[in-house]
């Protein structure tokens, strides 16, 4: 393995995170008012802000076939209220404004429970999907301190929708594998007559994260990491997509999705053109992304998004909260390289960002953005996201007894111009872009999709072409370029002369 390898340096940024300060409990009693994390700081802001925005809701919609036991159900729930101190924190201000945590006593969880049975399969069903998408968006008080809640949809006795919905402010996608995980734990112990639940002790609790984040981000620490961001994010402009409406002084986010596929060969042959260049699978699309970002804007200073777990220490990867960071992903497209040679520069650019994760993307918006613009994100407007095999399926939501399988619920929700999604499979990549409905048709977004298949399928066929060789015209859109809007075939009479015609 070569000194500048993947993994080599992945290695060694874990080793000397196990070298560092680990996270502990903290006196809580002692400790005064409880600090939020920074990403939870600016989730507070942006909800006073836009109160009722669904924009950082995290449901999760499953379709429960067999006999759910809804009492078994509220004594897991309730149990996991209990274990995670973050499901039963409020978030306040003090009286100079400064918002803070208090943790609650463990509330008991009571499951909203809408019974449709007898009302007809397709009525019950329309029904049902309503329910789903309503409770999907209404939002939370986060002063209350419970910033989760359950609905069960009952179609009959063995048929259910059961959605859980938390605030993004408490949960992650992390989270969400962790709450599955426990919640089958729970359920299975309360179905056995309330035996005890067969779950390891937590070191420490999201509040305790919280505190040790605020005293290490700090001095020479905080320093290197921002110097770092600041040369690499300087003088970045935003990324101008083309249209469909003038971009409004405040995003509404409303939003909508296209969705298409990548052949499994094209995918292989993506992952091998990375490899060869010692990169990953994620370097390799979000390169692809950043070319067809760059054909539509016309520029060569091309910033993306992207997640990024934040749990690179042991003591929190079984606490739920929001541990989630952003990185942003800067790639100079100039002087028509290569796909290898973009793939390069990508790699550069997204192992300095993980070695550079630890700042919080938050305290990277005050540093270089301090001015709120409500019409788009702060330092990037477009999302890149890849999730590993396995990620996106059900296997995690299982419950004793039954059968249990995922649902997408339809909320209309976009909180960037543009993402994208990558899910891999078996079968190759199945892609979701998300975007604005208040700046785009669905038109524009559907020709994008196809320009990313077919960009793909280029390069996956000329791996070593420049970018100005790559195509990512569709059939279609070759057949109206060059046939359907080149018809200039007209009468030409014989005896005409030159200057005459």
């Amino acid at each position: 393995m070569g000194e500048n390898s993947i993994e080599a340096r992945l290695l060694s940024r874990m080793r000397r995170h196990a070298d560092a300060d680990r996270i502990v409990r903290a006196d809580k009693d002692a400790a005064g008012p409880l600090p939020l994390s920074f990403a939870q700081q600016r989730l507070w802001f942006l909800d006073r802000l836009t109160p009722e925005s669904a924009d950082y809701l995290v449901p999760t919609a499953l379709r429960v076939r067999g006999l759910l036991d809804v009492t078994a159900l509220e004594t897991a729930l309730s149990g996991l209220v209990a274990r995670h101190e973050v499901l039963r924190t409020a978030f306040t201000a003090g009286d100079d404004g400064t918002p803070h945590q208090e943790v609650n006593a463990p509330w008991p969880v009571d499951v909203s429970v809408h019974d449709l049975r007898g009302e007809g399969d397709a009525v019950a069903e329309e029904r049902a999907r309503e329910v789903l998408r309503s409770e999907a968006k209404r939002p939370f008080d986060l002063t209350t301190g419970r910033p989760l809640r359950t609905d069960v949809v009952r179609l009959a006795d063995d048929d259910h929708y059961l959605l859980l919905t938390a605030h993004h402010i408490v949960s992650d996608g992390w989270s969400s594998g962790i709450l599955a995980r426990e919640l089958r734990e729970l359920y299975a112990a309360a179905l056995a007559g309330g035996r005890e639940a067969s779950l390891p002790d937590l070191p420490v609790q999201y509040a305790d994260f919280a505190i040790w984040q605020r005293d290490q981000l700090t001095g020479p620490a905080l320093e290197r990491q921002l110097g770092y961001w600041r040369e690499r994010l300087a003088r970045s402009t935003p990324l101008e997509l083309p249209t469909d409406r003038q971009r409004p002084a405040q995003a509404s986010g409303a939003g909508d999705v296209v969705t298409f596929e990548v052949a499994a060969e094209v995918a292989e042959r993506l992952r091998e053109a990375a490899g060869r260049q010692g990169a990953s699978l994620f370097m390799a699309l979000l390169s692809l992304f950043q070319v067809v970002l760059a054909r539509y804007c016309r520029q060569d200073d091309i910033a993306v998004g992207t997640p990024i777990a934040g749990r690179n220490r042991a003591e929190i990867e079984d606490v739920v909260g929001f541990f989630v960071n952003t990185l942003v992903m800067r790639t100079d497209l100039s002087g028509d390289p290569t796909f290898g040679e973009l793939i390069d520069r990508v790699k550069d650019t997204a192992l300095g960002a993980f070695d550079h994760q630890d700042l919080p993307f938050e305290r990277l918006v005050e540093e270089l953005a301090p001015e709120r613009d409500l019409s788009r994100n702060p330092l990037f407007q477009t999302m890149f996201v890849l999730q590993a095999p396995g990620s996106a399926d059900g296997e995690a939501w299982q419950l004793a007894g039954v059968d249990v399988e995922p649902v997408e619920i339809e909320r209309g929700v976009a909180k960037f111009d543009l993402t994208l999604t990558v899910v891999e499979s078996s079968d190759g990549l199945r892609a979701v872009l998300e975007y604005r409905t208040d700046l785009f048709d669905r038109a524009r977004i559907e020709r994008m999709a196809g320009h990313l298949a077919t960009l793909a399928a280029s390069v996956a066929a000329a791996p070593d072409a420049r970018l100005s060789e790559l195509n990512m015209l569709t059939a279609r859109e070759r057949q109206e370029i060059l046939v359907d809007w080149n018809g200039s075939t007209g009468p030409y009479p014989d005896t005409a002369t030159i200057h005459s015609l």
